[in-house]
């Protein structure tokens, strides 16, 4: 049985009708918005400087305090608005409050935009029936209406991802909802007030600027050839089925050279050639759990990290390699049987021709495009993983200060080791040979269709 909700947050942002909306909801007994509570620069409403009886500073000391003094109201539904330039420090306790009811209020991003534009030129933030327009154009700028759709997009992405997770759903608002009696009676209900027969929308704000676009906007045919690069339906996005993987702290190298060299490898990549590196200079420790890694960084003071990416062809010839020369027996059976791998008997491996090999990693290939897609039932082993998404996993503890290339490491990895204080670098050891069909074209193209987002991250041309 789900329980009534008990206070509430308005998910908004600047110029989508959140003060109409706040309006409606203040004129019902028993129901506060108490404004944008967790504005940086102010308190609730401009020109104030205490809410609850609690000051700016002593909210922004401890903003819980605050969320607290405003939900504590018995017998009442309170609640506030929240933009995402908002104070980050309440979000997690707001989005983990099942007994908050979260509304969600979204309007056209480039009304959005134009109006606030709008606003900070007149300095004219609400209207009523009785006051005059003060008639502005604006100039579009592109560069910051991209910004802005960019950070709330991010914003409202994190909402929706957090609800999702938690089991939560929320009431969804467009701007052209708020003047909706049937809509506004809707959201009261569902907030709990089945009271109230009908909910009438605030009739002291009425619309500011309601013009067409090309009056507002004095470069309209230059705002309209910006918005035609833009990608609304996110037609060139990615699609990205890799389950999200963790920082891999326990792989992590620690080297006690300079004032300290941490290596963080990513499987597949020419991890044995740089431990080797770092050894010739330094003690080494690979035994990290988290809290030990922490307490290493604070004992080297000075520390550089860094990472190694290699040639996605190359990493794929690496778990190819693996994958039939192993103890993989089961793997390969999966891939004879199953993925449309036709890899001879484990006996014949061995002695396989350059030719055969050709055709077995280019199958092997299609199997990894297969993989990392989430068509196949194997999980995406670390060996295989995207660089791209395996550098996101480290980022969840802590991001690498250097991305190296594999071409480039006997240049940067002495710059590097400099950095940290190491006065003479170590020599580094000759990478492996390749066999020279890893040029074709054939190969080449499968290994671009397999890691499409590593190449286009990370700049890879088609020839390692």
């Amino acid at each position: 049985m789900t329980q009534p909700f008990q206070r509430f947050v308005i998910f908004a942002e600047m110029r989508t009708g959140s003060n109409l909306l706040e309006a409606t909801l203040n004129a019902i007994k028993r129901v506060t918005c108490f404004g944008e509570a967790f504005n940086p620069y102010m308190m609730g409403w401009p020109e104030k400087d205490e809410l609850k009886g609690i000051t700016m500073a002593e909210r922004d000391a401890d903003p819980l305090r605050l969320l607290n003094a405003i939900f504590d109201k018995p017998n009442h539904l309170p609640g506030f608005r929240y933009f995402h330039d908002h104070d980050p420090r309440v979000l997690d306790a707001i989005l983990a409050d099942r007994a908050c009811a979260k509304i969600i209020l979204t309007r056209n991003p480039l009304d959005s935009y134009v109006s606030t534009a709008l606003a900070r030129a007149t300095n004219q933030w609400k209207l009523n029936e009785t006051e005059i327009p003060i008639p502005a154009t604006v100039h579009f700028d592109g560069a910051e209406f991209r910004d802005a759709l960019g950070r709330i997009e991010e914003f409202q992405l994190q909402v929706m991802r957090r609800l999702q997770v938690s089991g939560q759903s929320a009431f969804w608002l467009g701007y052209e909802d708020l003047r909706d009696a049937e809509v506004m009676t809707g959201l009261l209900h569902w907030l709990g007030r089945t009271d109230l027969k009908r909910v009438e929308p605030a009739s002291d704000q009425v619309p500011q600027n309601p013009r067409e676009l090309s009056e507002k906007v004095e470069n309209f045919d230059e705002m309209e050839a910006e918005l035609a690069r833009l990608d609304p339906f996110m037609l060139r996005r990615i699609p990205n089925f890799e389950p999200r993987r963790g920082p891999a702290v326990p792989s992590f190298v620690g080297a006690e050279a300079g004032q300290g060299l941490l290596f963080m490898p990513i499987r597949g990549g020419p991890s044995a050639r740089v431990r080797d590196w770092l050894a010739q200079m330094g003690e080494l420790r690979d035994d990290f759990t988290q809290s030990s890694l922490r307490q290493w960084k604070r004992d080297h003071a000075g520390h550089r990290s860094f990472t190694v990416l290699r040639h996605p062809l190359l990493r794929a010839w690496s778990a190819f390699g693996s994958m039939i020369g192993g103890r993989n027996a089961e793997l390969r059976r999966l891939m004879r049987e199953i993925h449309r791998v036709p890899l001879p008997p484990d006996p014949e491996l061995d002695a396989l021709e350059e030719g055969r090999k050709a055709e077995l990693f280019e199958a092997f290939l299609d199997f990894l495009r297969r993989n990392l897609n989430g068509q196949t039932t194997l999980p995406t082993n670390a060996a295989w993983a995207s660089q791209s998404e395996i550098l996101a996993g480290f980022a969840r503890f802590g991001a690498p200060d250097m991305v190296l290339r594999e071409g480039d490491l006997e240049r940067d990895l002495g710059w590097l080791a400099l950095s940290a204080g190491v006065r003479r670098p170590a020599p580094l050891s000759e990478p492996g040979p390749y066999p020279d069909f890893l040029q074709e074209q054939s190969l080449r193209g499968a290994a671009k269709r397999a890691y499409a987002r590593d190449y286009i991250a990370f700049g890879f041309a088609g020839r390692p």
